[in-house]
């Protein structure tokens, strides 16, 4: 594409009440280096990738309401992240300031709140059995 750089940076930019604590929680999450920060948010690194997950602080933030509600805020995207062992993963991601959703649609998927109040996935990827 015209006006793209070199380096092929991209990534996906959420919104939160503090960007830099919602990025150290994914980072820990998911074991990614903070590749920058700054007083106003800060984004982890894809290992291995030109990829990133950003985070920024939002005045006025309001967090998705899971599941969708009529005249609610939805929704707009949600990570899902493939684990070994879904019991463990959600027991550390708790341990880190998630929470367990209350209406969890799928028997072998767990849908978590990160402490903005983005809905995740924490899922068993069966391919790799």
């Amino acid at each position: 594409m015209r006006g793209r750089t070199r380096t092929d940076w991209w990534g996906v930019v959420l919104d939160a009440p503090d960007g830099v604590a919602l990025a150290r929680f994914y980072s820990a999450v998911l074991g990614w280096p903070i590749a920058t920060e700054e007083d106003d948010g800060a984004a982890i690194a894809v290992p291995g990738t030109s990829s990133y997950l950003a985070f920024q602080s939002a005045p006025g933030y309001v967090p998705p309401v899971w599941p969708a509600a009529r005249g609610r805020q939805q929704m707009m995207m949600h990570i899902d992240i493939a684990v070994d062992d879904v019991d463990a993963a959600v027991a550390a991601a708790v341990g880190l300031g998630a929470t367990v959703a209350d209406y969890q649609p799928l028997e072998d998927n767990r849908v978590l709140l990160d402490p903005a109040g983005h809905p995740f996935c924490l899922y068993h990827d069966h391919d790799l059995d």
